[in-house]
């Protein structure tokens, strides 16, 4: 299986997966189909392809869909590959319940975020040792 195929298969798992999520949040709310697109602000076929795994919606579809099912868009984001899981962070926490930026934002300082804090774990790691002894210039 080539490269691209594995990628392919990564990213239909993961939509699948949204998707079952998605709809198993739905009908766990007894919301309809078409109830649920019109409060995400998304056309009923769209939604529905997203439920079946045919579609892998934006980080900001995410977060409509999120709101309309008043669940953690952070959760959604977790599931749909976007975000790592991982221990609660009040920045993170910050950023994704502010009201006053897009999603598009919040996914963008997220990332900026993550960045850091990988550029941060990578600094405070110890240098490799030596494999050669430098010689001495006493």
């Amino acid at each position: 299986m080539s490269q691209d195929e594995n990628i392919a298969t990564v990213v239909t798992h993961a939509a699948s997966d949204i998707g079952a999520f998605i709809k198993a949040q739905r009908e766990g709310a007894q919301v309809s189909i078409r109830q649920l697109a019109a409060r995400a602000g998304v056309s009923n076929p769209y939604l529905s392809q997203i439920e079946r795994g045919l579609r892998n919606p934006s980080a900001e579809v995410l977060g409509q869909i999120a709101k309309a099912l008043t669940v953690s868009a952070e959760v959604l984001y977790v599931r749909a590959g976007i975000l790592e899981p991982g221990e609660g962070s009040a920045v993170r926490d910050a950023v994704i319940n502010d009201s006053a930026i897009t999603e598009r934002q919040k996914r963008s300082l997220l990332d900026i975020y993550t960045s850091f804090l990988q550029q941060n774990a990578a600094q405070a790691q110890p240098p490799p040792e030596a494999t050669a002894e430098e010689p001495s210039t006493d």
